[in-house]
């Protein structure tokens, strides 16, 4: 066994390379896992400037000066900024606000619902709809009191949210305006000269993420747009938010689907109960999965990253166990990461 296993690590770690791998890894490891809320603004902000590196490019290509490309790309992210926190923040937190309120009212409206239902459907039983109906109150109440209290948790942190919204565009405006010199530095002053390896991930990861964080962003904005206006001309309620929501859930694969589907058909159930209104909405809503699955994503994602449906759902289910919202977030580009790390990872052959 004891020869097995020092076989095993002179294959994969007798590398000097190998060894500057695995401690690069264990660092980030640490970072994400001890200092991730205080340094939320700075992966915040090199998350956006790498978002916004894809338009200076574009500028520059076009014989704009590295400067003015910066400038352009920088005001323009600060007028979409303004927008979303002056515009659609508000709209979003009334219709959430308003959501939550009528949560009480919404249980007596699902008894009617599903006492019609059963009527069609015979074999549920009243035991089985008062359970499902019990547990639903309980979850939404729940959910309720969790909002209202983050809500409420929100008002002694205005300070730091303000320090936010003015630390994290500066940040991106330096890391847009002097991204080689701030590289050139840390390569100079933290990396060994010899980083073969390193530099094969980094390219790997950089072309594969880059296309799939910018891809899923326009498809974020075009299926939300899209979803907004459908539920707007259908007249659904909590039309913003629900868009939102389906917008958001394309960063979730395969899951965020099924998920944001529960709230956009039980807003609609209650709205129109099983009519042909219903009808129309839940055609609309399947069409508009359907391009995105079937149109947008193949356009948007060409040179995205390739990995299979099981590593996606396995990516989702560890990395969302180890941070929560934000490892379900950023699941694919962890994964490609992983995927990177162990295709260029040096091996001795025997």
């Amino acid at each position: 066994m004891k020869t097995i296993l020092l076989e095993w690590f002179k294959r994969y770690f007798s590398e000097p390379e190998a060894a500057l791998l695995f401690i690069f890894i264990i660092i980030g490891v640490l970072m994400l896992s001890f200092l991730s809320d205080m340094l939320a603004p700075l992966f915040a902000s090199v998350v956006i400037a790498y978002l916004l590196e894809w338009g200076v490019n574009g500028l520059q290509r076009l014989k704009m000066p590295h400067t003015m490309a910066v400038i352009v790309v920088f005001v323009l992210f600060i007028a979409i900024l303004v927008l979303l926190l002056v515009g659609l923040l508000p709209l979003l937190s009334k219709q959430l606000t308003n959501f939550v309120s009528e949560m009480p009212g919404v249980v007596s409206k699902l008894q009617i619902v599903f006492e019609k239902i059963r009527q069609h459907l015979p074999f549920i039983t009243d035991t089985q709809v008062h359970n499902i109906l019990t547990d639903f109150k309980v979850k939404m109440g729940h959910y309720g009191q969790l909002i209202l209290t983050k809500s409420i948790s929100i008002i002694p942190n205005i300070v730091a949210i303000v320090v936010y919204l003015v630390m994290v565009p500066l940040l991106v405006y330096f890391f847009l305006m002097d991204k080689n010199a701030i590289l050139s530095w840390i390569g100079n002053r933290f990396i060994p000269r010899r980083r073969r390896v390193l530099n094969q991930v980094w390219q790997e990861v950089h072309v594969q993420i880059g296309n799939y964080i910018r891809g899923k962003v326009f498809e974020t904005v075009i299926v939300a747009i899209v979803s907004y206006i459908t539920f707007l001309f259908l007249g659904l309620q909590y039309s913003l938010l629900l868009a939102a929501l389906v917008g958001l859930s394309v960063f979730i694969p395969y899951i965020g689907a099924i998920v944001v589907t529960i709230p956009v058909l039980i807003v609609a159930l209650l709205q129109w109960g099983m009519s042909p209104h219903f009808l129309y909405l839940l055609i609309a809503y399947a069409v508009i999965i359907a391009l995105d699955a079937n149109l947008l994503v193949p356009i948007l994602f060409a040179e995205a990253v390739s990995l299979h449906p099981v590593t996606i759902i396995v990516a989702v289910l560890i990395f969302g166990g180890i941070w929560g919202f934000w490892g379900i977030f950023f699941a694919i580009p962890l994964a490609a990461l992983v995927k990177a790390i162990i295709d260029n990872w040096p091996v001795v052959e025997a």
